[in-house]
């Protein structure tokens, strides 16, 4: 198989459609399947996939996970897959129909071991916010800072053996999950790590249909600011990476674009995230201990 699909979902089985409407357009010359990863869902999500299922000429993959959080749906469809690429969108999003073979030709490099794609706004009366519009092609060399922002979960992709590498997605990270987001950025950071390069490639798009509004964006930078501190924290806790720390930190001056109020969180972010890291580190020398 050379690529998978995959889209994790919880409770939003009408939106779930929509992007099922247009996953179903996808031309691909190439073997494809799709994996749709059910996040613990209460409403009709399983009817709506098992129709998708019955009725699309497509290979498909129906998985239920219950353990909150997207980390753990997105480390279970890696579990599943069978794909050497492994691309991902959201519910929300309505892929481009060429998405997957513009998502092969990039990995012609085999020093390529992930690539991000452009995410466009789909409603114009929607907050211009969880999108990527750039539209000028850029290389990360391996063992590069990873910016937060530069990452959109909705539209990016890895050679599976990669994410195998670095152990997935971390549960601690993500929607779903204590820190709320950055499950994306902390993944390709880890991959970059690694020495793997990684593209942003604009021909590569996905449509966000997120449907939120103004009103929406507190409750937003609130999540996005304590996942962001959350990923900058575990640079140095986990990685040791210590520059790739205090580049973090000097850029926080750009980070002000999105408001002092992302800054604070952010904050809030890096001293959870110490927290818990505390907490395992304690809970290992008790074992060790005993």
């Amino acid at each position: 198989m050379d690529v998978s699909l995959i889209i994790a979902t919880r409770d939003r089985c009408q939106r779930l459609v929509r992007c099922l409407d247009a996953v179903r357009l996808i031309t691909f010359d190439r073997s494809w399947e799709l994996i749709i990863v059910d996040n613990g869902s209460i409403d009709e999500t399983a009817s709506v996939v098992r129709d998708f299922i019955d009725n699309a000429n497509i290979t498909a993959t129906y998985a239920f996970e219950p353990r909150r959080g997207k980390s753990h749906a997105l480390n279970t469809a890696l579990g599943i897959a069978r794909g050497q690429i492994l691309a991902f969108t959201d519910d929300d999003c309505y892929p481009t129909p060429d998405i997957l073979r513009r998502a092969w030709l990039a990995f012609d490099d085999p020093s390529v071991g992930y690539l991000m794609g452009r995410v466009l706004l789909h409603d114009p009366t929607d907050l211009p916010i969880s999108i990527i519009d750039s539209a000028i092609p850029f290389t990360f060399p391996g063992r590069s800072f990873v910016p937060v922002g530069s990452v959109a979960g909705a539209n990016m992709a890895f050679r599976k053996q990669v994410l195998l590498d670095i152990g997935g997605f971390d549960p601690l990270l993500g929607p779903g999950s204590s820190l709320n987001a950055a499950e994306d950025v902390d993944a390709v950071a880890r991959a970059s790590a690694m020495n793997w390069k990684g593209r942003y490639c604009p021909d590569v798009v996905v449509r966000h249909h997120h449907g939120r509004k103004a009103s929406d964006a507190p409750r937003l930078l609130k999540s996005y600011g304590i996942g962001a501190g959350a990923y900058h924290m575990k640079l140095l806790l986990r990685g040791g990476e210590l520059l790739w720390f205090a580049r973090s930190v000097y850029q926080i001056r750009r980070r002000y674009r999105f408001g002092g109020g992302f800054i604070i969180w952010e904050w809030v972010g890096a001293a959870r995230y110490t927290r818990v890291w505390l907490k395992q580190i304690l809970h290992s020398w008790n074992i060790v201990l005993t």
